[in-house]
């Protein structure tokens, strides 16, 4: 039997002949991959695609708090004493990248209710695909809280890579990525923006198609979430 290294789902896929992305991880377990395939069949209702959205967070939140750091404490259980571990240093951040990013928010915050929560928001300019900021508003002392930045598509990478540079302008050190669905080419813009963030997602995707969606994706997350158009 493999030990448990071997059967942890980290992607090693090329981006090139030369390249590789071991800082991301995909998370291939049967439940979320069920769940997304729902998801990504545009029959699917918004109400249904918004509660799958939120089941699936709370699925990637597991892989993408991992390396969260503990410490030993004493506790009394029932039957004797112990050194218990706990989640060590200050509550954690989650920073929603609007509007969709609250979606994935939204089930995070189910599972880990005293996290700190962050909103950046940026648009992507449709002609130059560039992102331009319209609102921040961050928890205070990020340079001591681990930050989960939370946004279901990582497509080109310009606004996931400009959220991450006003977090660390912030003070923010130890940051991951939680995207549902990411494109070789946003995985390549945060490597080369921030190499040190590790993504975290459910399927790294075929490609992006000349109007910046991924493909073969599920449309737009924020349209399909709150049904607008």
């Amino acid at each position: 039997m493999p030990d448990d290294r071997d059967t942890r789902n980290y992607a090693e896929r090329p981006l090139s002949d030369n390249a590789t992305i071991p800082h991301l991880t995909v998370v291939t377990h049967p439940l979320v991959q069920h769940k997304l395939s729902i998801m990504r069949d545009k029959s699917t209702s918004t109400s249904k695609f918004r509660q799958l959205l939120r089941e699936i967070s709370m699925l990637l939140a597991y892989e993408a708090t991992r390396e969260l750091p503990t410490v030993n404490v004493k506790i009394d259980t029932p039957i004797c004493e112990m050194d218990a571990p706990m989640l060590q240093g200050r509550k954690m951040a989650l920073v929603s990248i609007l509007r969709a990013g609250n979606g994935l928010l939204d089930g995070v915050l189910e599972l880990i209710p005293a996290a700190r929560v962050g909103f950046v928001g940026l648009y992507r300019d449709p002609e130059t695909l560039q992102p331009v900021e319209y609102y921040c508003k961050l928890p205070s002392e990020l340079e001591e809280r681990w930050t989960v930045v939370v946004d279901p598509m990582l497509a080109t990478g310009n606004s996931s890579a400009a959220a991450v540079d006003m977090l660390k302008k912030a003070g923010a050190r130890h940051i991951v990525f939680m995207c549902l669905l990411a494109a070789p080419e946003g995985v390549q813009r945060m490597k080369e923006a921030h190499p040190d963030v590790r993504i975290v997602t459910a399927a790294l995707d075929e490609k992006l198609n000349d109007h910046g969606y991924i493909v073969p994706g599920l449309g737009d997350a924020g349209d399909r979430m709150f049904g607008t158009k």
